[in-house]
């Protein structure tokens, strides 16, 4: 007898022959689970026992792993996270987790989601990307904002404009073309969730840079979809239209374009920046110009302000007999009120790139406006605002053959003459100069040649 039982007949045990490979594990334990009386009752209730212990484990570690990874926390544990995070934290989201954004509702969509993910963990292991930015697979859909907010809204959280959600919904229209900086102030647009700015996105510079203007609808994104629906464009049925560019893949194209290109691309290119910089100027200008009512035409959507603001809030100043040629004065002593309306940045979608050092210290240091001419000459020179009516001649100016005796009288005073300089340079610029171009071709020195009686220079 052998030690552990009877011994086996090697010839007749499956089991024990010499030349039956060893059985592994898995067949072990099937053949055991089918030797099992399932007769017995109480071998029922085990397997009952063991199933409901394993079904509590699997569902319940799957549901936990789930939870963890739906939790805020869990994004901001990867470094790389820390802007879109500290954004998070400071907005008026911060009480719903992002997948509630960023994942549409159902259980299918979260497991697809999830699947999905798993590249982000490659990239994390492998090579963090050099700037985070939401891709078109992954924007927001307005399936995910109706969760919590109601399309039947006319009004903004205001009260001052005029907006038909519905309307605009119906359409297709994402919310997201309007409300993308609602959380993260967009900062992939501002270029300030690169790699290199990562460490500065503490909690206390979180609340310097995170600015209302990009939280809130830019006015620009208004206008350009206005203007483009005018052109019997439907710019949102592009999903690249509603999310920031991919630097990563704009750089790319950028490469092959200069593979392709000549030696004449350099060039070319600056001619194209030229004439692109020309054609934004003219489109801006005659924006404005329809916002104002100095020009009117059929369109689908009216460009005025009051089509969308319901109070535009004109000040007493603005009312005054002769405003347009009396406005100089005020301008030079409240340009910073000024801008604050009359400012073209509000007036385009594109959002510049910023310097994530430059407005860490603009908010340490603030600084008052100083009545200052040339900062005023400044303004009114590259402000479209501005221009869309100083490009025009003065109607002080009467015709030019009488003018030209009469403007003297007009700019004996060096305070006269500031005023002269803001559309007119004293001397020609020079080629190549750096300094901004007066808004005319017309300085003084076209015409006196010989020199001036004074060297009075403002």
């Amino acid at each position: 007898m052998a030690f552990w039982g009877k011994k086996k007949n090697k010839e007749t045990d499956p089991d024990s022959r010499e030349d039956r490979k060893k059985v592994g594990l898995i067949r072990k334990v099937w053949r055991k689970f089918k030797g099992i009386d399932w007769k017995n009752p109480v071998n029922r209730w085990k397997l009952l026992f063991v199933s409901l212990v394993g079904c509590i484990v699997v569902f319940g570690g799957g549901y936990g792993v789930l939870s963890l990874t739906n939790s805020p926390t869990f994004c901001a544990s990867c470094h790389e996270m820390a802007p879109e995070y500290s954004t998070y934290t400071a907005s008026a989201h911060s009480n719903i987790q992002c997948v509630q954004c960023h994942i549409k509702p159902g259980f299918t969509n979260m497991i697809t989601h999830k699947m999905k993910s798993l590249k982000e963990v490659y990239y994390h292991v492998t090579g963090v990307p050099k700037q985070i930015v939401q891709t078109e697979e992954e924007a927001v859909s307005n399936e995910n904002c109706l969760q919590c907010h109601s399309k039947n809204r006319l009004v903004t959280a205001s009260g001052d404009l005029k907006v038909n959600h519905k309307g605009h919904i119906e359409k297709d229209i994402p919310c997201i073309s309007c409300h993308a900086g609602v959380v993260h102030s967009k900062i992939a647009a501002r270029g300030i969730n690169t790699e290199d700015a990562r460490g500065h996105w503490t909690e206390k510079n979180a609340q310097k840079l995170i600015e209302k203007k990009y939280l809130r609808p830019n006015m620009g994104t208004c206008i350009d979809c206005h203007d483009k629906v005018n052109n019997g464009e439907k710019p949102w049925k592009d999903v690249a239209y509603n999310v920031p560019p991919n630097p990563e893949e704009m750089e790319k194209k950028l490469q092959e374009k200069e593979k392709e290109g000549s030696g004449t691309a350099e060039t070319a290119k600056g001619e194209n920046t030229e004439v692109a910089i020309t054609k934004h100027d003219e489109k801006t200008q005659k924006i404005i110009l329809q916002a104002i009512g100095k020009q009117q035409k059929d369109v689908k959507v009216s460009m005025a302000c009051g089509t969308c603001h319901k109070q535009v809030k004109v000040p007493k100043s603005h009312k005054t007999a002769e405003w347009n040629q009396k406005h100089g004065g005020t301008a030079i002593n409240e340009l910073d009120k000024c801008v604050n309306c009359h400012q073209d940045s509000k007036w385009v979608r594109e959002i510049p790139k910023e310097d994530i050092i430059s407005l860490l210290k603009m908010k340490e240091s603030k600084t008052k406006y100083t009545a200052n001419i040339n900062i005023v000459k400044e303004q009114t020179r590259i402000n479209k605002f501005c221009s869309a009516c100083h490009s025009d001649r003065p109607a002080g100016h009467v015709e030019s053959d009488q003018w030209l005796t009469a403007h003297a009288a007009k700019a004996k005073t060096p305070e006269a003459k500031s005023e002269c300089f803001v559309c007119h340079d004293r001397n020609k610029p020079k080629a190549g100069s750096t300094e901004i171009k007066a808004s005319t071709d017309v300085y003084c020195q076209y015409c006196h040649r010989t020199g001036f009686k004074d060297d009075v220079k403002n």
